[in-house]
């Protein structure tokens, strides 16, 4: 047993410092948006060229056992009774009729989004070469576009009395932002605000695992859907689907759907989300990322890129969706 003060002799040892001191590591991880990244990879997933043929095969392959056993029932039933053998071809016809009538409104789908793509890039390439007579033509496509919109009437009308006054092409399509596109970016900007609000509440709420993925799928799915029909370009369920894809594809190759200091920053406020729980922190981020998807969405579907209108910035989308929702300091 010792007595006294113990000296411990650090001769030859290097004293520890503040500033090479290792980093305290926080117990709770910073939240990284889960459901978002899984639902960009989900849908941006190609399959592969093996599951492609392998559905092919196996829907040609139902679809003609289907049409052989209908064909024998129908004629096994003209043989009993001529009778419900024309009520049960007449029944199958117009299930070919709708069938059809809903191929053709999926192509008309395909058609209203490759003209939204046609008058971006004619916009674009009209901006870069600053061609007043390629201006001229986009805003005529723009007007035939939105000429049975009754929501767009005004903005017409005050882009047709004005646009005689421009004499450049950088004006003329700016003027077309202003006065028709307007009212439609902050309709789509309140459906993106909306889909991140119900993100971010079933994250933060909901405890199931699967729940805050569904919903994140569901809620994307439809804001690009109605982002789409803003803009004019409506889409069938086909259509739908690969919007979708080329705007998560797109965001993948960006690294957008990535959580990174400044998309924290932006939604935060600096250190809120370490004084939160994990779960509404999750909301936050997912909701953040939702935002993103949108963004990209209303670029991908507008007629006209951004040039004299500013881009919507995620930070004030998400802070008008979570006002309320969140206590943000």
């Amino acid at each position: 047993m010792t007595r006294g003060p113990v000296l411990i002799d650090l001769e030859g040892t290097e004293a520890a410092q503040p500033d090479t001191a290792p980093a305290v590591q926080d117990d709770m991880d910073m939240p990284q948006g889960v459901a978002m990244q899984q639902v960009a990879a989900l849908a941006s997933r190609r399959p592969s060229r093996l599951a492609r043929w392998f559905w092919s095969v196996t829907v040609a392959l139902v679809g003609f056992v289907v049409s052989l056993a209908a064909w024998d029932y129908i004629t096994g039933l003209l043989a009993r009774s001529p009778i419900l053998g024309g009520i049960a071809t007449a029944l199958i016809g117009l299930l070919i009729l709708v069938l059809l009538i809903i191929g053709l409104r999926e192509l008309a789908a395909f058609g209203r989004l490759r003209k939204l793509d046609s008058i971006q890039h004619q916009a674009k390439d009209a901006l870069a070469s600053h061609d007043l007579m390629q201006a001229r033509n986009v805003i005529g496509s723009l007007e035939a576009l939105y000429s049975n919109r009754e929501d767009t009437s005004w903005g017409r009308a005050e882009l047709k009395s004005r646009q005689s006054e421009i004499l450049d092409a950088d004006g003329l399509l700016g003027l077309a932002e202003t006065s028709i596109l307007a009212s439609l970016d902050a309709r789509a900007q309140r459906e993106v605000e909306a889909a991140a609000r119900q993100v971010a509440t079933v994250t933060a709420i909901v405890p199931l695992a699967l729940a805050d993925l569904f919903t994140a799928l569901t809620s994307n799915l439809r804001m690009i859907r109605r982002i789409a029909e803003i803009y004019g370009g409506r889409s069938g369920t086909l259509g739908s689907w690969r919007l979708t894809r080329t705007v998560l594809t797109h965001l993948l190759a960006t690294g957008a759907v990535a959580v990174g200091d400044d998309l924290i920053g932006s939604v935060a406020g600096g250190g809120v989300l370490s004084k939160v729980s994990r779960r509404f922190g999750e909301g936050v981020i997912n909701g953040a990322l939702t935002a993103r998807v949108g963004v990209a969405a209303i670029e991908v579907c507008r007629p006209l890129p951004f040039h004299a209108a500013k881009k919507p910035s995620v930070s004030s989308l998400v802070g008008r969706a979570m006002s309320g929702l969140f206590n943000r300091s």
